[in-house]
């Protein structure tokens, strides 16, 4: 018998469903045998499936608790006294940030949420650098970019704690 989908290619095999003949190309493990396409119904898992409501919802959490906690951290901890200090920083605003787009979406995985997570760490550096350079007369917006070591760090392992909340 010839493949339903390639005419050309003999084969021995057909689906366990509907019985058309499928090539070694066309098959389709599953966990009850060998599938053509059509019955395989392959689909993406539900978690990993985001609508743009859910994409907005993630959003807006994301940006919402970025904003607030880059606003406590200008406000409390304007500046590094201490490395490890940061690195505690650090692991609780990524942490933070990426529980509420995980929760926001309904505990959804996928990569277009992940860059919602780090874009609310970022957020929260940049209100964080807004405060400071509000507070603090001497201290210019360019001169936070380009000589703050300890917000960098806090923003780097931040997004990676981000990422990997929302990861699952």
């Amino acid at each position: 018998m010839q493949c339903a989908t390639h005419p050309s290619v003999e084969t021995e095999l057909a689906c366990g469903k509907c019985g058309k003949p499928i090539c070694p190309r066309c098959l389709v493990h599953t966990p009850v045998g060998a599938r053509c396409r059509d019955c395989a119904n392959l689909r993406r898992l539900p978690q990993f499936e985001v609508s743009p409501l859910v994409l907005a919802r993630g959003i807006s959490a994301g940006v919402g608790v970025g904003a607030v906690l880059g606003a406590i951290w200008g406000v409390v901890i304007p500046f590094g006294p201490a490395f490890f200090f940061g690195l505690l920083v650090g692991l609780g605003l990524g942490y933070a940030v990426g529980e509420s787009v995980s929760i926001a979406t309904n505990r959804k995985a996928a990569p277009q949420l992940q860059g919602v997570a780090v874009a609310g760490v970022i957020v929260a550096y940049v209100v964080r650098s807004v405060i400071v350079v509000a507070r603090f007369d001497g201290v210019e917006f360019s001169e936070i970019l380009t000589q703050d070591i300890f917000g960098y760090v806090v923003v780097i392992l931040g997004a990676l704690v981000a990422m990997n909340r929302v990861r699952g």
